[in-house]
C-alpha cells in the first residue's frame, strides 16, 4: 500500500470495529472474561481515537480512494457487504437462529476483505480475510463446547484480529 493516510484510516476504522466486536462479545461470555473484554474495548477505543486524530491531521494526503474508480469499487463492495450481512442476519433472526448472526457477520466481513485487497493494493488484507473467516468457523465449534454465546467467541476473535490490524496500521504509519 502506498498511501500514508490509508494507514491512519486502518487504525481508525479497524480500531472502531474492534471496539464494536468486543462490545458484542459482552452479550453472554463467562463472567470471568468480562473485565478482560472491557479492558480490550478500552484499548481498542484508544487506538481508534489515535487513528482518527492522525487521519484528520493527514486528511489532505493522497489515499487509494482518491482515485474515482477505486472509490466507486470500495463503495460497491461495502454496500454489498452490508446487504449480505443484513439479509443473512434477518434470515437467522426470522428462523429463530439468532445465535448464528455474529459468526455470519464475521464471515461476510472477512470475505469482503478479499476484494478490498485490490482497492487498496494491500496483500495483508488477504490475511485479515482468512483470519476473520477462521474466527467465524471456529465460533461454531468453540462456542458450544465452552457453553457461551456465539457472539462471545466471535466478538473476542474478530475484536482481537481487527485490533491487531488497527495496531499494524499505526505501526506502518510510523514506519513511513
Amino acid at each position: 500500500m502506498d498511501y500514508l493516510r490509508d494507514y491512519t484510516m486502518y487504525a481508525a476504522i479497524f480500531g472502531m470495529f474492534s471496539f464494536s466486536w468486543f462490545g458484542w462479545a459482552q452479550e453472554n461470555p463467562r463472567a470471568s472474561w468480562r473485565k478482560y473484554i472491557g479492558i480490550a474495548s478500552g484499548i481498542t477505543l484508544l487506538i481508534c481515537l489515535a487513528g482518527v486524530y492522525l487521519s484528520i491531521t493527514n486528511w489532505d494526503a493522497p489515499s487509494a480512494l482518491s482515485n474515482q474508480s477505486s472509490f466507486r469499487n470500495y463503495l460497491i463492495l461495502v454496500y454489498t457487504e452490508i446487504i449480505l450481512a443484513g439479509a443473512g442476519a434477518f434470515v437467522f433472526i426470522k428462523t429463530k437462529r439468532s445465535k448464528y448472526v455474529s459468526p455470519w457477520i464475521a464471515f461476510i466481513v472477512g470475505i469482503h476483505f478479499i476484494s478490498l485487497k485490490h482497492v487498496f493494493n494491500d496483500p495483508s488484507l488477504y490475511v485479515l480475510a482468512a483470519l476473520l473467516v477462521a474466527v467465524a468457523i471456529s465460533t461454531l465449534i468453540i462456542s458450544p463446547k465452552l457453553k457461551v454465546a456465539h457472539s462471545a467467541i466471535a466478538g473476542i476473535g474478530a475484536g482481537t484480529v481487527l485490533f491487531c490490524f488497527a495496531l499494524l496500521g499505526l505501526i506502518r504509519y510510523f514506519l513511513v
